[in-house]
Parts: structure tokens; C-alpha cells; sequence
């Protein structure tokens, strides 16, 4: 037996939901950014991504629901996080590698065994 409720239509004056053109860009940035991690160069399509991605969370809750995309920018914002932290632990790798190197070369000037 079913109970009797509301039937949720939508009204004919509404828009159709259509799929928000942020939502691909973040995620093609964050894509980008994530591929481009291990170099440096990623940070700046990550960093766009981020920025994108939150006009398009308030366009789409601007939107009432009717501009979808949102596992879109969902992923495009982890991928964009993923590749600042690879381009983070590649800097700190860089750095490491610097030091160790500086620390084995030998330190002063080298003079003749003669010289006082």
C-alpha cells in the first residue's frame, strides 16, 4: 500500500539544468597542475584551479541547482591540491639534495702544501 504525497514536478517556467563550463576548466586545471607537480610549474594551473573552483561552487549555489558540475569541481579541486603538494615535496627534495651537495664539497680556499 502507498501512501498518498505530493508528487514533485518541476514547474514548466523553469530553466533546464545545464552543465557549468567552470566545472571542466577547473578540472582541466587541476589535471594540469597535478601532471606538472613533480615540476614547479604546476603550482600556477593549481592555483588558478582553486580560484575557479570556488566561483563556480557559488555560481552553482547561486544557481538553485540548475547548473550541475559539481563532481567535476570536486575532482579538479583534489588534483589541483595533489599537485601543489607534489610541487611542495619537490621543492623540499631540491633543497635536500642542495645541501647535501654543499656539504660534501670541500669548504675554503685550497692552497699549495708549501704555502703559509
Amino acid at each position: 500500500m502507498t501512501l498518498p504525497g505530493p508528487v514533485l514536478t518541476r514547474h514548466p517556467m523553469d530553466p533546464e539544468p545545464v552543465p557549468s563550463t567552470k566545472a571542466r576548466a577547473v578540472f582541466a586545471l587541476g589535471l594540469i597542475g597535478f601532471l606538472m607537480g613533480v615540476f614547479v610549474g604546476g603550482v600556477i594551473p593549481a592555483t588558478i584551479a582553486l580560484l575557479m573552483a570556488r566561483q563556480a561552487a557559488r555560481q552553482a549555489y547561486a544557481a538553485r541547482g540548475y547548473l550541475t558540475g559539481s563532481a567535476w569541481v570536486r575532482r579538479g579541486r583534489k588534483l589541483a591540491w595533489a599537485g601543489i603538494i607534489l610541487a611542495l615535496t619537490s621543492l623540499v627534495v631540491a633543497v635536500i639534495a642542495g645541501l647535501l651537495h654543499l656539504a660534501g664539497s670541500p669548504g675554503g680556499q685550497d692552497f699549495a702544501p708549501g704555502t703559509d
